[in-house]
């Protein structure tokens, strides 16, 4: 006799009914594909990030070992008419040149920055926003097409500084292991898609496949395996968010929930259980905010600190071989990525060192770039220097860090004499490029770029390109291909 089976052993087949899309997905969509920057505040904002972090990606190209990275893929995969490489001669499809600007953007570590729950440079969006637009604009003079201006990059940098932003506002990603690089990925993707004229459904898609993609690993910034990969991540991150734009663009489904899938989406695998928490709705805050930076190729939360050390240069730099100790007061965030002992290893090492980066301003009453090189680095007074300090949490810095009214970035340096004597405790709250002294800040941008064109263009084509850019009107009608050409430099 047959009977029929019941009771414990009876699966519950999971429901194969698709969600609707995760709400943050969709308000992502939404806002990508329907909102205008209206902010005179924010539009101008950007010019200036477009102008810093073009000028960064140009130095870059001093460093062989940011320089060996670009071009094709694979030796001739150039594509006629592809979008260009400033600083270079290169033309390539839009994935591939992406990944070239937004390498030369982060090479150095000197683009602007935004610091809350999670860390991160939101200008690393321009790789694919303008590897996108130049290929755009140049393929619409083959065939049917829009002709993109400057200011559809500027909007666009807007959109995607505020993507990357809102969600780093309290969602730490650092504190489950996972890169900011993550953020940009999922950002260029959303505007990226816009930019092509994607629907809000394809919008939906590439962010979809954007978390789907999981998230880089940080340990490439952290002791003890800091290495050059954090210099090309976001490059890595951005072309990706371009080719799942492209794809998109095709019709490749998206993953309605892919954040909140139980058992296997984002907020399971890789995000504790928890879902994201956005704190106020997406507009241009971030640009408006954004942390520029003016002086040194600093990590951000030591940009205090270096300017604490060259305030203190001249006071101590014939006796630095008297100190019996340097006392360095930070915020929590600033011991958590960059307190660091022992050997480091190569320029991403030491430039993600507070105790180096304090070292080379008191002993040289500067930073740049090539005090990051081991010439310099093989100087004894460094780590000599960076053994007698001591690194300390101020709690008080530590919550107007967190502060959204004050988002300060605090620290102090003072140091002490075998003799018994010491120095004043200097203090410095706000850094250079913050928006509290973005007055004073501005005209320093201007000159860091001038500076950063010479280091690669012509003085007759430097000029051109500082009258365009001072000129936010004439800047915003300029077609982006036309203002890429002014970036090219055809070899010899």
């Amino acid at each position: 006799m047959c009977r029929s089976q019941s009771g414990d052993g009876m699966s519950s087949p999971v429901s194969n009914v698709r969600p609707a899309p995760d709400r943050i997905m969709v308000d992502i969509a939404d806002y990508a594909a329907g909102y205008i920057p209206e902010s005179k505040e924010a539009l101008d904002t950007a010019r200036y990030c477009l102008m810093d972090t073009l000028g960064c990606a140009l130095l870059a190209l001093r460093y062989p070992e940011c320089a060996k990275l670009l071009g094709p893929i694979v030796p001739g995969a150039v594509l006629a008419d592809g979008a260009r490489v400033p600083g270079t001669g290169w033309e390539l499809d839009p994935v591939q040149a992406a990944f070239n600007i937004g390498c030369m953007i982060r090479w150095l570590d000197f683009n602007d920055t935004w610091l809350a729950a999670e860390w991160g440079h939101p200008s690393d969006n321009l790789g694919g926003i303008l590897a996108l637009a130049d290929f755009v604009s140049r393929a619409s003079w083959a065939g049917p097409g829009r002709r993109l201006t400057v200011q559809d990059v500027l909007q666009a940098m807007i959109k995607a500084h505020e993507i990357q932003g809102i969600l780093a506002l309290e969602n730490s990603f650092n504190r489950v292991g996972l890169d900011h690089v993550l953020l940009v990925r999922v950002a260029t993707a959303a505007v990226a898609t816009a930019m092509l004229g994607g629907s809000r459904e394809q919008i939906l898609s590439a962010v979809s496949n954007g978390w789907t993609d999981g998230g880089s690993l940080r340990l490439y910034r952290h002791a003890p395996n800091t290495g050059s990969r954090k210099s090309w991540a976001a490059g890595d991150a951005t072309s990706r968010g371009v080719r799942l734009a492209l794809m998109a663009l095709k019709g490749e489904m998206g993953y309605p929930s892919a954040l909140s899938a139980q058992g296997w989406g984002f907020y399971d695998v890789l995000f504790g259980g928890k879902s994201f928490s956005l704190p106020r709705p997406f507009g241009s805050y971030v640009m408006e905010n954004v942390l520029f930076k003016i002086s040194f190729p600093a990590e951000f939360h030591a940009q205090t600190a270096v300017e604490c050390a060259l305030k203190l240069h001249e006071k101590v730099r014939d006796r630095l071989d008297q100190v019996e100790k340097v006392a360095i007061t930070t915020q929590e965030s600033a011991i958590r990525i960059i307190d660091k002992s022992g050997p480091l290893y190569n320029p991403a090492d030491r430039d993600h060192c507070l105790q180096y980066m304090a070292a080379i301003g008191l002993i040289f009453g500067e930073l740049t770039a090539d005090h990051y090189q081991d010439r310099v680095a093989q100087d004894p007074r460094i780590d000599r220097l960076r053994a007698k300090m001591v690194v300390v949490e101020e709690p008080q810095y530590t919550r107007d860090y967190l502060d959204p009214e004050k988002r300060s970035i605090a620290n102090a340096l003072q140091l002490f004499f075998k003799d018994g004597s010491c120095t004043e405790k200097v203090v410095v709250e706000y850094p250079l490029g913050h928006r509290r002294r973005r007055a004073e800040a501005i005209p320093l941008l201007i000159k860091k770029f001038e500076a950063n064109l010479a280091s690669r263009l012509a003085p007759g084509r430097c000029q051109e390109i500082m009258n365009l850019s001072l000129d936010l009107e004439s800047l915003q009608s300029t077609p982006v291909d036309r203002f890429m050409e002014l970036f090219v430099v055809r070899p010899a």
